[in-house]
């Protein structure tokens, strides 16, 4: 890319705003982030939930921007909870999850991080998976939801204990990059 691409990143997660600026970063695109709250909708499917979130957003702010909604998606549920990950998690938290979910054979997981672009005129999906497990116990720290239990296959280490790694094998990551990929083609 030619000079950087200024992009709003509309959320009040402060960890999911610093890893989009960490991994977008290097592309040449800077992401500004837009501390809003938005009323999501409490449905499990997921694309309805970021475009209606991206849409609302959208009619705030009058210009380009992009949401993101990342859940798990958990094999001996069906998919549950997916876009209803921050509810289980919320009442759950990171010890009773993984009491529950975290069992050998029953815990195969999806991570998917579903980003939505609108710039005015049209609306976007980018989408990154990861699978892998739950954890048996928390591990690592604890700040960033379940970062502390989901461990992606390949590795032995939870998201929270592979710390700065995550960033270049996570389903945000791919997101991402399939977003700066879009991004670039707009701008050439």
């Amino acid at each position: 890319m030619s000079g950087p691409v200024k992009i709003r990143f509309v959320s009040r997660n402060t960890y999911k705003l610093a890893e989009a600026q960490k991994i977008l970063a290097p592309l040449g695109i800077e992401v500004s982030p837009v501390l809003y709250t938005i009323e999501e909708l409490q449905t499990n499917a997921t694309e309805m939930l970021v475009k209606d979130k991206a849409l609302k957003a959208f009619r705030h702010l009058g210009e380009p921007l992009f949401v993101e909604h990342t859940g798990l998606y958990l094999d001996q549920l069906n998919g549950l909870p997916g876009g209803l990950t921050q509810i289980f998690w919320d009442q759950l938290k990171e010890d009773r999850f993984s009491e529950l979910f975290g069992s050998p054979g029953l815990n195969d997981v999806t991570a998917k991080t579903v980003i939505g672009y609108v710039d005015g005129k049209q609306f976007w999906f980018f989408e990154g998976a990861v699978r892998g497990t739950i954890s048996s116990s928390p591990r690592g720290p604890r700040g960033f939801q379940w970062d502390c239990v989901f461990i992606p296959n390949g590795y032995s280490e939870t998201f929270a204990e592979l710390g700065d790694k995550k960033n270049e094998i996570s389903m945000r990551k791919i997101a991402l990059d399939k977003f700066a990929s879009h991004l670039e083609g707009v701008k050439a």
